[in-house]
């Protein structure tokens, strides 16, 4: 019997119980949140698609009843705040590293053994929080932002080459934000053949910038930040986990010496499969990007040193 819990129904969250499900991912979904009625509203909403889409995986929402949750494989946390008009970054710091330890620290208790997804923003340091005060190994504290990102360059790449999205590669690393993040154009491909030979340079420079601004890009175009990648990034993570597919994808994972930091979460490629983070992988990098890897880490941490200045480490 699998079980994963999603705390926090948002658009995000929802998004990402009802890809779950959809795909059969696992054999139950949980879904939690502060709001009287969202979750359990949202999961009836859902089960009543199942003989429509033809799946059978269970989905339940609950209000803040963690003991619903007991016994997840994988814990996904969407909670969290945005951004508000005139909210400092240390305030929205500081209101979502207590929700999302709070709420880590409550699904913990019922699920001990279970591997962590975080998705809540600011997601590296959100993920920085989680592997410096939950006491769990390091291997299952994964952020999912490099899963979001590397599908958004896939996107703008296929977009471009005028192909099919899913015979293309292309990995993102650095940071979880739109200008700490590190598109490889050097490594991209299309059906094998680097994209370098298929797209001018210019073009791929614009797909570069493009990807790096694709969440705010949304964001304008929405008046919301996304929710159905970001989601979908989030179940795909969960399932390489708990179906322990040995895939590799960039997600935010705490460094030890590779790729020459340490004491940080910034998202390199990893292999995941049943015990989480299985292995990082080690991509050469050029000295360029070398040198963008090591600005964006200096970044991440001066989002991460808040932390210590508000007193959640």
């Amino acid at each position: 019997m699998s079980k994963i819990t999603v705390i926090g129904a948002g658009n995000v969250g929802a998004t990402c119980a009802n890809v779950l499900a959809y795909n059969e991912v696992a054999d139950e979904v949980v879904m939690l949140d502060v709001k009287e009625g969202v979750s359990e509203g949202k999961a009836i909403d859902m089960m009543q698609t199942a003989q429509l889409l033809g799946f059978d995986t269970r989905i339940t929402g609950c209000t803040n009843d963690y003991a619903a949750t007991a016994n997840s494989n994988v814990i996904i946390i969407t909670s969290g705040i945005p951004r508000k008009p005139g909210m400092t970054r240390e305030e929205l710091i500081g209101t979502n590293a207590g929700i999302v330890k709070a709420v880590a620290e409550n699904a913990l208790k019922y699920s001990p053994d279970a591997t962590l997804v975080v998705i809540s923003n600011p997601m590296d340091t959100m993920t920085y929080l989680a592997y410096k005060t939950l006491g769990l190994p390091k291997n299952r504290i994964i952020g999912m932002g490099g899963a979001l990102d590397s599908s958004r360059f896939k996107f703008y790449l296929s977009q471009a080459l005028a192909c099919n999205a899913n015979e293309v590669e292309g990995i993102v690393i650095g940071g979880h934000g739109d200008t700490t993040m590190i598109p490889i154009s050097r490594l991209a491909t299309y059906k094998g053949i680097p994209v370098s030979r298929l797209l001018s340079a210019d073009k791929i420079d614009k797909i570069v910038k493009d990807t790096m601004v694709g969440g705010a890009t949304l964001t304008g175009l929405l008046g919301t930040s996304a929710w159905y990648a970001p989601g979908a990034a989030g179940a795909l993570v969960a399932e390489a986990v708990l179906h322990d597919q040995k895939k590799l994808v960039p997600c935010s994972v705490a460094l030890e010496g590779e790729y020459g930091e340490t004491d940080i979460c910034i998202g390199v490629p990893v292999i995941l499969g049943k015990n989480g983070v299985e292995k990082i992988v080690d991509i050469e990098l050029n000295d360029e990007e070398k040198a963008l890897f090591a600005k964006s880490a200096a970044s991440v941490r001066t989002t991460n040193a808040v932390l210590k200045e508000i007193k959640a480490l």
